[in-house]
């Protein structure tokens, strides 16, 4: 599966509304930030110092197994939230910050007077 392109240069939902294949893209992501474990791995990840985690990082603040984890971090690399660098024999993550700011993007509506 290749990484979300979501609706670059795309007006918030108040201006104009979202194309079927937009709609199904973005719905891919919130759908992974739906998840409870997969918000906590993003927030992990972003507020981790240097807005990297170590795989190792992540797995320790979770009472689940290392397969199911690993699971969560493929499904927020899928949809582009998250990527990953290996090194040596860990692996670590960094959140997209263009994904998230296309989501805050479509979100963000005007304040009405």
């Amino acid at each position: 599966m290749e990484p979300l392109e979501l609706l670059e240069c795309s007006p918030p939902l108040a201006r104009e509304p979202l194309t079927a294949e937009q709609a199904a893209g973005v719905a891919r992501v919130f759908k992974a930030l739906g998840d409870p474990v997969r918000l906590r791995i993003v927030s992990i990840v972003a507020s981790h110092a240097g807005g990297e985690a170590c795989v190792c990082d992540i797995t320790d603040a979770f009472d689940v197994s290392q397969p199911t984890i690993s699971h969560h971090l493929k499904v927020l690399k899928d949809v582009g939230v998250l990527t990953s660098e290996r090194r040596a024999s860990w692996v670590y993550y960094r959140v997209v910050p263009e994904t998230l700011q296309e989501l805050s993007a479509l979100l963000n509506t005007p304040a009405t007077v």
